[in-house]
């Protein structure tokens, strides 16, 4: 395992610029954005910065991958800045809700509480701005109401 040792001026700048990046987009930058958004001269000094970060184990990258940085301790949390959801996080929102969908369908007996998650769940896509995503559960959560025990 490779020992951390404090990354330099440069290198720090760059660590942030690729959390922020990371951040904003749910991917890491191209080496190429790297030198345009840091106001490098070659993608060259880019690799040997890089390189660097990662022989002093601040990042990581996996090997034949593009876009496959990663800070190992990120400075800081990322913050949420807008309800806007990059398209990865969508699939892997969606996923999640259509799993837990599929959870209470299988079930033999839906439960109100359960049913009540699914609305807000649902309620969630739609503030989030995916309409279509909310629209698609709608006709689920009808029949799944229908499968509620009489009081």
């Amino acid at each position: 395992m490779t020992e951390t040792i404090r990354p330099t001026k440069k290198q720090r700048e760059l660590l942030t610029f690729i959390e922020q990046f990371i951040g904003e987009h749910g991917y890491s930058p191209s080496y190429r954005e790297v030198m345009t958004g840091l106001n490098y001269t070659s993608v060259a000094t880019v690799a040997l910065h890089i390189n660097n970060l990662i022989r002093r184990g601040h990042i990581r990258k996996r090997d034949h991958s593009a876009r496959s940085l990663e800070v190992v301790t990120p400075t800081e949390q990322p913050k949420v800045v807008s309800n806007v959801i990059a398209p990865g996080e969508e699939k892997w929102l969606v996923e999640k809700v259509e799993h837990l969908f599929s959870e209470l369908e299988r079930s033999g007996k839906v439960v109100v509480d359960q049913l009540d998650h699914l609305y807000v769940l649902v309620g969630a896509l739609k503030v989030l701005g995916l309409d279509g995503a909310a629209q698609s559960f709608i006709p689920r959560l009808s029949a799944l109401k229908q499968r509620l025990p009489e009081e």
